[in-house]
């Protein structure tokens, strides 16, 4: 609020605490007594983007309560704004894009390890996805959701190695090999394989549209009983899905790939294909873990 008594007292909406309750006190104790006097000596009380009276012009008492009770009431409600937006401690009321940031989570910790992806890779996936989907792109576009795997490897450095190799992949006989997104170790670090903007094969039906992420370890319970790898795991899963806008619902195990709205195959032979990682039930409780965090 910038209060001036000449020759405007003009109304901003972002201020601090100080600047609020000093404006609250110049209105009360002196816009009822001198705001017909200072009409006569040409001093305005204008609102932002009103129109200015010109000097010396008498200004109806009326209109001056109006403009009295419009400012009361500006003032009061950045007193409320700001309020609220304010965090315990803090003097000032936070910019708009601080607001927006604190809305979403913050990045985690990420070791960016990425496997070799270079133009054949990127035209056999393409290829992939022509056969699959019916769209010869490599690109992941606004992806609608994650999918969580379990890595059936002891180590991150075994999942980088299964992943690495352009090599047909052993289950399917395929080009490009398998990969994921991420993998996140047992000790809770989170390692990037594959930039975001790229298709992974990682789940059959679901590889157009889907972020692949990786757990070390050989059953569900290995990740749910592991307190340092599940906390990463879901401040990973909950950064990406705010980032791009993914509900909670659309964060799957690879066992429930079937089931997702998503999911769309046109090999016919592998429209049933899944695998058994992430059952519903360990899902379930990873979602309901996810949901604790807060929303986006």
């Amino acid at each position: 609020v910038i209060a001036v008594c000449t020759p405007w007292i003009e109304v901003s909406r972002s201020a601090t605490i100080s600047e609020i309750a000093t404006f609250m006190t110049l209105v009360s104790s002196t816009i009822t007594n001198c705001a017909e006097a200072s009409m006569i000596r040409g001093i305005h009380f204008r609102i932002a983007g009103e129109p200015i009276r010109a000097s010396g012009q008498r200004e109806p008492l009326g209109s001056v309560s109006r403009v009295s009770s419009r400012l009361l009431g500006i003032a009061i409600a950045i007193a409320t704004s700001a309020v609220v937006a304010l965090a315990p401690g803090a003097g000032a009321v936070p910019e708009a894009n601080a607001t927006l940031r604190a809305a979403h989570p913050p990045k985690p910790r990420i070791h960016s390890r990425p496997i070799p992806f270079g133009p054949q890779r990127k035209r056999q996936m393409a290829a992939y996805s022509q056969r699959h989907y019916g769209e010869r792109t490599w690109r992941l576009r606004r992806p609608r959701a994650i999918v969580e795997h379990v890595a059936v490897a002891g180590t991150a450095d075994a999942v980088f190695n299964a992943f690495a190799p352009n090599r047909p992949d052993p289950e399917l006989g395929e080009l490009p090999n398998v990969c994921a997104h991420f993998v996140v170790s047992s000790s809770g670090r989170i390692f990037r394989l594959v930039n975001l903007r790229t298709r992974c094969r990682h789940t059959v039906g679901l590889n157009w549209t889907a972020i692949g992420i990786e757990h070390t370890g050989y059953r569900d319970g290995d990740v749910l009983g592991n307190r340092r790898q599940l906390r990463a795991s879901l401040r990973l899963t909950r950064w990406l899905r705010c980032r791009f806008r993914i509900r909670v619902r659309n964060v799957i195990g690879h066992a429930e790939s079937l089931r997702s709205p998503y999911h769309r195959e046109r090999v016919r032979h592998l429209r049933d294909q899944t695998h058994g990682d992430w059952r519903h039930a360990s899902m379930r409780v990873y979602r309901q873990k996810l949901r604790r965090l807060g929303r986006c």
